[in-house]
Formats: C-alpha cells, structure tokens, sequence
C-alpha cells in the first residue's frame, strides 16, 4: 500500500506539540505501508537519516512566503490568511508529480492548511484538522480590538466554510479529541498518545530548585502559551509565597522574556524537558485558548507530576480525577497550594496520573483505528 502524507509542518525533531502528533503517525504508517512524505520545513527542522528512513520519498519546502503578503493575497483572492500563507507553486508541483508517477491508495492531509493540495478526486483523502482553526481565530477576535478584530472574524468566517467544503468531499476528518470533532458533524477523534517509556520520571534527571518550582512547558511564541503564561506571572503568582515559577520552551517573545525575575525563569530552549518537568513540584497549564488534547497535560501526566490545569487544557483527556482543575486565579493559588502542603498526597496524584496515562494514551492504542480506516495490515517495515 501507499500513502501519501502531507504536512504543513515537517514532523522533525517531534519536539512540539503538532509535530509529535505527525511524527507518531507518520512512524505508524511507515510501519505497515510506503510513504511518501510533503511537508513544509522550518528553520528549526532537525532531520536525521533515521526520519528519512520512515519514508519512501522525501520532498521538504522551505517556508518563506512572509506574512504581509500571505495577508495581501488573501485580501485580493477572498480567501483564508491561513490558506495563502501556505500556498506555494513547489508543493503543489511536488503533489502534482507524485501523482502523477505513483498509483497511491491514500491521501493523508496533516492541518487543514494542506487541504487547498488534495486533488479534487483520485485515493482515498483522510483529513486530519488536528484542531477547528476557525473556532481558533473566532475566540482571538472575541479578544482583538479594531482592524485585528475585524481580520480575526474574517478568517474564522473563511476558515468555517473551508472546513465544511473539505469535511463534505474528504472520505474521513479527524480531529485530537471528541470535543473538537463535535464542531463539524461527521467526524470523527483520533486522540493524542504519549510515549510513556520516553516520559518516565525513573529515567530523567531533575534540574535543580531552592524553592518550590512549578513549571509550565511550550512553544513560546504561540499565542495560547504566551497569554496563559503572561496571566498566570501577573495573576497567579503574587498569590503563591515562596515558589518559583518556570517557563519552559523555544523561541519565547519578548513579552515572555519580560516576565523573567526573581521569581519567573524563562529557560528558551532547553535540551530535554523532561528535567523540568521532573523537578516540577506542580505543573501547570493555565490556557485560557484551548484546542483539542494539550500534549504538556500529558507528558507531565506520564512524568507523574500533579498537574493544575484551566478546563480547556483539560478538556478532551480522559484523566479519571487524577489532575486538579482551576477556572481563577485563586482557584488556581488555592489547587496549588494544597498540593505543596500535601507532598504524600501530591505524589500519590502524579503516580494515578501516570498511571492513567499508560492505561489509556500509548500511541500504538490511540492509532490503531487508523488501520481499519485506511485498510491496512499489521506492523511490517515498509517496502
């Protein structure tokens, strides 16, 4: 069998959020099929002969379209910011050709940004939205003033009947939580997993803390994971005596960095996460913008860590009561507090936490209905 897999991101490191769900499911269908892998690449890409072993063949776009002419060519041809900023000749050549030498069983379309290259027939087309990108942007202009408002509402507009368009001529749409599926009649969840050997605390060496540390871990220049950070430092903390809070991930803006101080680190970059978040006395994940299964959740689940969370981060995870839920901010300082003053307690809920995260999110359980939908066999290196 063979697949074609497209990807508005390539999933190289599986470092993120969006890449671990690519990656994971890339490896999968590599394992029972021929893939062939189209993706854009960005300039943190890190892409091994190991990753290139998983596919068949391997075409990788630079992204470079800047961002006021994505927005321009949107205003002229009426279409998503979301789209243009993804639309590009090489990708659809690169689509075009391999179409036109391979006789594929499946299209696999990786975020709806990569739907605008799906031939209008031929295989099999899975989409996979991961999350509704027009709920998105719809929740932004709620925030947005003026101009921005106005171009927040238009993309969830556009966005919306993109989505609907796509859904109605794809043979399955797929989203990360039964939540997000909801959104668009006729789809289906296809859950988030978690590798739970990687994401062991027995084999992960924790930094070290004077004080009690919690620690929140992102991509920092995501818009979610700015304003949940930026409200919890200004919010949160002034409630909380003697802790110290950590702001884990790449690429933090400069409204991230200004909350470093006594109190707040902002690491950037850190060589593995896993040292922070076995430190972590509480991991938190204060998202106010949510979308689908937030994998930090899970990592500091499978970390066995006691987790305080908004209810859109813990939304669509089946976490049987093993994490704390907190809609305020001294909802939030009171959760946290309990759980440094109860250390026998705390841990007891971080190992339930793990514990449930073994049971209910290994990657090879969530993505087994995949071979049903795309017809294929048992696990076999790929030809």
């Amino acid at each position: 069998m063979e697949i074609l897999f497209l990807a508005h991101r390539a999933p190289f490191p599986p470092d993120r959020g969006d890449r671990i769900r690519s990656f994971n499911i890339l490896k999968h269908l590599s394992a029972r099929a021929r893939v062939h892998l189209i993706a854009f690449v960005d300039d943190d890409a890190v892409i091994t002969d190991e990753h290139r072993a998983l596919v068949d063949e391997c075409v990788l776009v630079p992204r470079t379209k800047p961002q006021l002419r994505a927005a321009a060519e949107a205003l002229v041809s009426g279409q998503p910011v979301s789209l243009t900023a993804f639309a590009d000749r090489r990708v659809r050549g690169a689509v075009n050709d391999i179409l036109s030498r391979r006789r594929l069983d499946a299209i696999y379309a990786f975020s709806s940004q990569m739907a605008q290259y799906l031939p209008a027939t031929g295989p099999k087309a899975i989409m996979d939205f991961v999350d509704l990108d027009s709920a998105k942007f719809a929740a932004y202009a709620d925030d947005a003033f003026g101009p921005m408002r106005w171009m927040m509402r238009r993309e969830a507009r556009l966005l919306a009947a993109f989505e609907r368009s796509v859904a109605a001529r794809v043979h399955e749409s797929l989203f990360v939580s039964a939540s997000e599926a909801a959104l668009l009649p006729g789809s289906r969840a296809l859950e988030n997993g978690i590798d739970t050997v990687l994401y062991d605390p027995a084999v992960a060496a924790p930094v070290s803390s004077p004080r009690p540390l919690l620690v929140f871990t992102g991509q920092m220049d995501y818009r979610p994971n700015v304003d949940a950070v930026t409200w919890f430092a200004r919010s949160v903390l002034p409630l909380l005596p003697a802790v110290h809070f950590a702001i884990v991930g790449r690429a933090p803006t400069p409204a991230v960095q200004a909350l470093a101080g006594a109190d707040v680190t902002v690491t950037g970059e850190v060589t593995d996460v896993r040292g922070w978040l076995a430190a972590a006395d509480v991991v938190v994940a204060p998202l106010q913008l949510a979308r689908g299964v937030q994998n930090k959740v899970l990592e500091a689940m499978a970390m066995a860590r006691p987790v305080v969370a908004s209810t859109g981060a813990a939304e669509g995870i089946d976490h049987a009561g093993t994490i704390r839920i907190a809609s305020d901010a001294r909802e939030y300082a009171n959760c946290i507090m309990a759980l440094l003053q109860d250390p026998p307690g705390a841990t007891a809920l971080g190992d339930a936490a793990r514990r449930q995260v073994i049971k209910r999110y290994g990657w090879e359980a969530r993505l087994a209905s995949l071979d049903d939908l795309l017809g294929l066999g048992a696990a076999s290196p790929a030809a």
